[in-house]
């Protein structure tokens, strides 16, 4: 079964591009579009059928299709290389220093604290690892909260009655 292809705009409803959870509709009085789920608000090109995202600092497109939506890659992202460079040396760079501390003054064989260096070292990477999931969760805004409230209804719902 074919699906009808519609084109945007402000009249319809879409599913969002961002949470693919929500749809996307017209917001009241504004032309502007907002997500139900994520609470994302979307500028839209009706001529050119593209949806933009207005509340974040990148510039995220994407283009109807008439059933679907697809990513649209902006030029202007120059520095991502250098992004991924700086998070490998945020995460990387302090565990390599404990590393070497631990490998340079060992603890004594024996002693009840022998542990503590190699949980320092697994403490160290993985603290960091978790500041630089949270910042690229933060900078995209995905929202985990509202993730993990649909993950509550779909397990609630996938359960047996009593």
């Amino acid at each position: 079964m074919s699906e009808l292809k519609q084109s945007l705009d402000y009249n319809g409803v879409y599913p969002c591009p961002v949470c693919r959870h929500g749809e996307v509709r017209a917001l009241t009085l504004m032309e502007a579009f907002a997500c139900n789920f994520c609470q994302h608000i979307f500028t839209a090109n009706t001529e050119q059928q593209l949806l933009s995202m207005a509340d974040s600092q990148l510039p995220l497109t994407w283009r109807w299709q008439g059933n679907g939506w697809k990513g649209i890659r902006q030029e202007s992202l120059q520095f991502v290389w250098g992004y991924g460079v700086a998070g490998t040396v945020f995460v990387l760079l302090p565990t390599v220093i404990i590393t070497t501390a631990a490998y340079l003054f060992p603890p004594l064989p024996k002693s009840p604290l022998a542990w503590l260096s190699a949980a320092w070292i697994f403490g160290t990477f993985f603290a960091h690892l978790g500041c630089l999931i949270w910042l690229l969760l933060e900078y995209y805004q995905v929202p985990v909260g509202a993730y993990l409230v649909a993950l509550g209804r779909r397990i609630g719902r996938s359960l047996p009655d009593r």
